[in-house]
């Protein structure tokens, strides 16, 4: 497959980016039969061209080529051997700027800012006959996803291009990388732009100022470690900000969360009202045009059409570890151990029992399970949230530990433990940063995440971080459900030790001979 560069990246975005979908707030006209000049004319259709940031061909190659490789087998808690080298390099830290998966991850990610910025630049010449408020509403939507897609960008490659105009990128290819605070401050700023212009309530599916000042409290959380290595000392005014929205979410949103952790996955509980931002998929059959998580179903049998399960990712024996035996709930309906039975999947055949330890999130049935005759394996119907709610509980019980080595905040309890109420598990008493992670990492495995919390915390305790990365059991696992003893394997692949270096991902080496400017040192995006 030839790469496609930033500069080829926003030639496609600038002429034309076709997308169709066919669900919910989704529902719109091809953008073949429409123009920048003629398709914004109304309210109506400015919300029609921003239903296209929230899934189909914007968000589809991150979806699935570079969301769980990069969330979940990097950080170690998933390994998928069966789909090339560049899955066991993910594994085993021997990558280089040649991994496939570096390389479709960078692209993915700048697809989205590339029609996050396509979309806001139509918006901002539409004409006098829409409200400012609703350009700026519409506007608000398209930067917080470009925020997020920068969110992700930073954290994994640190120093990167900020493009906020295709156009001159087109004309002037070559660009250098810039400043990791300077990229920080971009995304705070889309997302401030966001707080302030989206409404607080919205169509389900919708992100709302709730969304942003989430997101909002994940980022003043991560930019309080950065470049603080010296003493494991945070930023003591980014960690009363995180904590600060953080707690105007949770006390004046009126969001909840979810009773059962289970139905948070089951998509008829799609865009409940814990999700504060997910990914908005219908029943396709297009290649790259929805959801393909199915695919990593441990079995036809469970599958639309019993068809296209190509491979499931198992669980590492150190994730495994991280469940104490009274976190069954949240185990089970992340991680598939041999003898577990699902009734919920293939339910007309009598449900589905597990062969052997394998990821259960995102493995949601068949066609039938899910009451859409049309599902396919390529067009998963889950919207799977990439921010709820519980995430800012966590956010908040961090950023009061802040600088700590311990708390035993009421507030920071209250919060915390809700989580884990919900989850079956007995509440804590002392929060600390090994309990705030380890809560994290199995409360959001499987979702993307892990890898970005490892990450944060490198900024601020480098040595920690890289002590639990060469600390973890990356290897898989055998399980007997009669004795119910695990029994970890040898490695894929010889494990090289994790260094400092390990939490900068290379830069794709297709980019670097399109723009040999990535190779200079970075530069300041703000004078």
């Amino acid at each position: 497959m030839k790469y496609i560069n930033l500069k080829m990246i926003c030639v496609l975005f600038a002429v034309f980016f076709a997308v169709s979908c066919q669900d919910d707030f989704l529902d719109r006209p091809s953008q073949s039969e429409t123009s920048t000049e003629n398709f914004y004319n109304t309210k109506e259709e400015l919300r029609l061209a921003t239903a296209a940031l929230y899934g189909s061909k914007t968000w589809a190659q991150w979806n699935n080529l570079a969301y769980l490789p990069l969330g979940d087998i990097l950080s170690g808690n998933l390994i998928l051997p069966y789909q090339g080298i560049d899955l066991v390099q993910l594994n085993t830290f021997t990558l280089s700027g040649a991994n496939g998966r570096l390389t479709t991850g960078w692209n993915a990610l700048y697809i989205i800012v590339a029609q996050c910025n396509t979309t806001i630049k139509a918006i901002e010449r539409a004409p006098a006959t829409i409200s400012e408020a609703d350009k700026n509403a519409a506007i608000a939507e398209a930067r917080f996803i470009r925020a997020m897609a920068y969110y992700h960008l930073v954290m994994l490659w640190g120093e990167v291009p900020i493009i906020e105009d295709n156009l001159k990128l087109i004309e002037t290819p070559l660009v250098n990388k810039n400043k990791v605070a300077d990229g920080y401050r971009f995304i705070t700023e889309d997302l401030t732009f966001a707080v302030k212009n989206l409404p607080t309530t919205d169509v389900k599916g919708r992100v709302t100022s709730w969304s942003a000042k989430g997101m909002l409290s994940k980022v003043y959380l991560t930019m309080a470690g950065l470049g603080q290595t010296g003493g494991s000392t945070r930023n003591q005014e980014y960690l009363d900000l995180a904590k600060k929205y953080a707690k105007d979410v949770i006390e004046n949103s009126g969001l909840t969360l979810l009773p059962s952790y289970k139905d948070l996955f089951r998509t008829q509980f799609n865009d409940n009202p814990e999700s504060l931002f997910a990914l908005q998929w219908s029943a396709t059959t297009g290649w790259m045009e929805g959801n393909l998580l199915l695919t990593y179903s441990p079995s036809n049998e469970i599958n639309p059409q019993k068809t296209n399960a190509w491979g499931a990712p198992s669980p590492s024996y150190d994730l495994y570890l991280s469940y104490t035996r009274q976190d069954s709930i949240r185990r089970k309906v992340t991680i598939m151990l041999t003898g577990d039975h699902y009734a919920e999947l293939n339910a007309a055949g009598g449900g589905y029992t597990a062969t052997g330890p394998w990821m259960k999130k995102h493995i949601i049935g068949n066609e039938a399970d899910n009451n859409v005759p049309a599902m396919s394996a390529i067009g998963s119907i889950e919207h799977n949230a990439l921010l709820r709610l519980a995430d800012v509980y966590l956010i908040y019980a961090e950023a009061v530990l802040g600088n700590n080595a311990s708390t035993s905040n009421a507030d920071a309890l209250l919060y915390f433990n809700k989580v884990r109420e919900r989850a079956g598990v007995d509440p804590v008493t002392v929060l600390n940063t090994d309990v705030i992670l380890n809560e994290r990492r199995v409360e959001f495995a499987c979702e993307g995440q892990y890898w970005y919390d490892l990450v944060r915390l490198s900024y601020y305790n480098p040595i920690k971080a890289i002590d639990l990365l060469n600390n973890q059991k990356r290897v898989v696992f055998d399980y007997n459900k009669d004795t119910e003893i695990a029994t970890p394997k040898d490695p894929i692949a010889i494990i090289n030790p994790a260094t400092v270096a390990t939490f900068t991902l290379q830069l794709p080496a297709t980019e670097i001979i399109a723009n040999p400017k990535l190779n200079q040192p970075s530069v300041p995006y703000y004078e």
